[in-house]
């Protein structure tokens, strides 16, 4: 099915390869508008918080899902609901607060009200009252509380990590994840009780779409990230693997830090800088921790909605939340586990540093990012260029390679119809 605002599939993407993306992906307004329909708003699970968010009965959480506001919510049974943040009266976005504490919803405007998981338990004047000895105003005989409630979404958590869907019938979360990439997931998110430490938020002028694929590139990080390639926390000569769900939707990107230092991988690279030193090396204090089992690195992408980081001993979620077709907004929780020592979490705070709007390394992403979106939007005729290591689709044992934006793209031609 084609929106009519747009042009015909068959124009807008005519050459069969995934690995060549036209430029109007990124910039066309139809196509944006059918993406939030298709990818945010139904078929698919989106992050929304961590359970450690909302710890207590009534705890909740203003988050996004796409570009429709939500509330995550603890209630007083203890469950998680996902409720959508617009009266049911007049359509007021009645929450304002990014978190808080409540026993109930109260929309400012008249004051219906809600418990904590949507249901309508209030509405002033609804029986009408009495002017002079005449009954009057009140809602229709007919009126049903039970029909009238806040918008209610399907809810899933795993492990500490909650999504949600506007639709019913989206498959389990873990079927929806599939067996390739939950192992990854599981490494990180592996039962033991989360401990928020903080949070960064900016604003990146570019299409959504580019964190995933930026998440998905192995090929940059040792080229455009001076710190990477000079201290050894990502760069081509290391042991690496790529991992692929079955649909191509979900990757991970997973390495082994080396020592750094001159090497073929950075012969002719211009962001290594060899004499390059810390003044505080305890930023890069990295302590092994068990649960590594191996990888120092693991970039997990759950689309459409989220970034699983763990790089050494920093981890943090970042939520992709779409703001128009060249645009979006980027939200880092970062976290650690309650069993860690303090010395340990102020080794996770210190190596945040590295990542976030002003980060040593993911500075460099949003600003190139921006880059691109400048080149889509010049030149809306032309197309991007996939194909180091190939035009196929599927895992790897190295690094040099853009199997995983492919695997996005084709997956993303599938559902979009293209």
């Amino acid at each position: 099915m084609n929106a009519p605002d747009r042009e015909p599939a068959s124009d807008l993407w005519p050459d069969p390869l995934v690995s060549r993306v036209p430029y109007r992906v990124y910039t066309d307004p139809g196509l944006y508008r059918e993406e939030l329909e298709r990818f945010f708003y139904r078929g698919h699970w989106c992050y929304v918080g961590l359970e450690a968010e909302v710890p207590n009965p009534g705890d909740f959480k203003r988050t996004m899902i796409g570009e429709r506001s939500v509330i995550l919510v603890r209630a007083e049974d203890g469950s998680l609901a996902v409720v959508e943040n617009h009266c049911a009266h007049r359509g007021a976005r009645f929450c304002q607060r990014e978190f808080g504490t409540a026993k109930r919803f109260v929309c400012p405007y008249h004051q219906w009200n809600y418990d904590l998981k949507g249901n309508l338990v209030g509405v002033p004047f609804r029986q009408g009252f009495v002017v002079e000895g005449r009954k009057v105003g009140g809602m229709p005989p007919d009126f049903d509380m039970k029909a009238h409630g806040l918008t209610r979404l399907r809810v899933q958590s795993h492990n500490g990590v909650v999504f949600a869907s506007f639709d019913h019938g989206v498959p389990d979360l873990r079927d929806y994840l599939g067996p390739e990439v939950m192992p990854w997931y599981e490494r990180v998110f592996d039962g033991r009780r989360l401990v928020v430490l903080g949070y960064s938020r900016q604003r990146i002028p570019g299409n959504w779409k580019l964190m995933q694929e930026n998440i998905k590139d192995p090929y940059h990080p040792g080229l455009l990230h001076t710190w990477f390639v000079t201290f050894g926390l990502w760069r081509a000569d290391q042991r690496s693997q790529m991992v692929l769900d079955a649909h191509g939707r979900h990757a991970a990107m997973i390495s082994r830090r080396n020592q750094g230092g001159e090497g073929e991988a950075t012969r002719g690279v211009a962001s290594f800088r060899q004499n390059m030193k810390l003044h505080d090396e305890r930023v890069l204090d990295v302590v092994p921790e068990p649960w590594w089992n191996g990888p120092t690195v693991t970039m997990l992408t759950l689309f459409p909605s989220v970034i699983v980081q763990q790089q050494v001993n920093s981890v943090s979620t970042r939520h992709i939340v779409p703001r128009g077709p060249g645009v979006f907004d980027f939200h880092w929780t970062h976290f650690g586990f309650a069993d860690d020592t303090p010395e340990m979490t102020r080794r996770r705070l210190r190596q945040a540093n590295l990542f976030g709007p002003a980060g040593y390394v993911s500075a460099d992403d949003g600003e190139v990012i921006e880059m691109q979106q400048q080149g889509f939007v010049q030149d809306p005729a032309a197309r991007t260029l996939s194909e180091l290591g190939g035009r196929d689709v599927g895992p790897t044992d190295h690094m040099v390679t853009e199997t995983l934006i492919r695997g996005l793209y084709r997956y993303w031609r599938g559902v979009m119809e293209v």
